[in-house]
């Protein structure tokens, strides 16, 4: 770990409180740690919603009735047209008829971005959402 620095902040009892309660049930051994955590967690999401950088990595959840028109087809013709973008893909089997997709998608920022959206805004998507992170470069400098 890197030097560390002793800053002060001041908050208020009510808000103090519940961040305690927040990260005793996540097992923080020290509220330093949790705090750290979180400047973390949002430098990555910052830097993985900027449009700038050499790659971005995104999960991508999107829920759908398989028996809709068509719906599984054009996802995956979709995906198949950014091969390049697409990682990995699971398909599970919600029920009789609602299935999960789950992507990881990883390229340049703009291509992510589209890519993710064009799947989220397919007519038949039930729920989805796209979670951006940003690819190592990010992680090593946020140590």
């Amino acid at each position: 770990m890197s030097e560390l620095t002793r800053i002060s902040i001041s908050l208020e009892s009510a808000l103090l409180d519940a961040f305690d309660r927040l990260i005793s049930g996540k097992s923080y051994a020290t509220r330093s740690e949790a705090i750290r955590d979180l400047i973390r967690d949002r430098l990555v999401r910052e830097e993985g919603t900027a449009a700038d950088g050499a790659e971005h990595v995104a999960v991508l959840t999107l829920v759908y009735d398989h028996h809709a028109r068509e719906l599984a087809a054009r996802l995956i013709e979709k995906q198949h047209h950014h091969h390049h973008l697409v990682v990995s893909s699971l398909h599970v089997h919600l029920g009789e008829r609602n299935c999960l997709e789950v992507s990881i998608l990883r390229g340049p920022p703009a291509q992510v971005k589209h890519l993710g959206e064009e799947l989220l805004s397919t007519k038949g998507v039930l729920h989805g959402e796209i979670i951006y992170t940003s690819g190592e470069g990010s992680f090593n400098r946020c140590k």
